[in-house]
């Protein structure tokens, strides 16, 4: 079988906010057509990582590739030209909510392309029958579950068939079911569509069902890039404490301080 063609590269990447360094010459490859899980501590840079793929935010050193575009060096006509081929599903699915369940996903056909509403209300319809939702077409986003809407919100996240999906969080605040839901719905359209998907999660349970890779960040950098079976394997101690989800190991459960018998002591 041949090798699947990158279609991000990510290369010695530094990133900080003021003088706080997230990511620290990191590297990354995906490629096409993989679902690649980007999982580690809270704070440790998986969310930025998405924003760098999408153009949101700009290194201070290295290169970010995306279907051979260099990201941060493209002109704002470009970089709108590679984000019509990314989707984004937000982590709380951020619908419109003053439209409907029809007029959100409607909304990036309108904005972003000269077709007629017929077409645009049979491709709507379309999309929201591949998320088991065509029948809530009228609903507003107050009459949806947390995993309803999540779902609406994917159906309007690939609206206009991206190639690249960036998902912050799919899987927060909902229920085991919907939790499911969401995942075969992520791994069928990555199929269905012929899609890239880079999720960011805390959820292992799912993310070890769906993802062909689970890359860890740790101190700014890869600190594993595992299959799934790997990672349910590993006797590395981080892995451990991440995946068992122990409260302390590598990963301190106390952020440093003073002598803390001094510390009550002082005046």
């Amino acid at each position: 079988m041949s090798e699947r063609q990158d279609i991000i590269r990510i290369e010695n990447v530094r990133f900080a906010y003021g003088e706080r360094t997230i990511l620290d010459d990191l590297s990354l490859t995906i490629r096409r057509g993989e679902i690649v899980a980007i999982m580690g501590a809270s704070g440790g840079g998986k969310t930025t990582l998405l924003g760098l793929i999408g153009g949101r935010l700009t290194p201070s050193v290295g290169r970010v590739f995306v279907e051979d575009q260099n990201v941060p060096t493209l002109s704002k006509s470009a970089l709108y030209a590679l984000r019509r081929r990314i989707g984004m599903l937000f982590q709380f699915g951020a619908l419109f909510t003053d439209l409907s369940v029809f007029e959100n996903v409607a909304f990036p056909y309108r904005e972003q392309t000269d077709l007629s509403e017929d077409m645009i209300r049979t491709l709507v319809l379309m999309k929201l029958e591949a998320v088991g939702l065509r029948g809530a077409a009228h609903l507003m986003p107050s009459e949806l579950s947390g995993g309803m809407a999540r779902r609406v919100a994917l159906a309007r996240a690939v609206t206009l068939d991206p190639s690249i999906m960036l998902y912050d969080e799919p899987f927060t605040g909902l229920d085991p079911i919907s939790v499911g839901i969401i995942g075969r719905l992520i791994k069928r359209l990555n199929a269905a569509l012929g899609m890239t998907s880079i999720i960011v999660t805390h959820d292992l349970n799912e993310t070890l069902r769906l993802a062909d890779r689970v890359v860890v960040l740790s101190a700014g950098k890869v600190y594993c890039d595992l299959a799934p079976d790997d990672i349910r394997v590993s006797t590395d101690p981080f892995i451990r404490q991440f995946a068992d989800g122990l409260p302390d190991g590598p990963v301190p459960f106390h952020y440093p301080a003073r002598d803390y018998v001094g510390d009550l002591l002082a005046s």
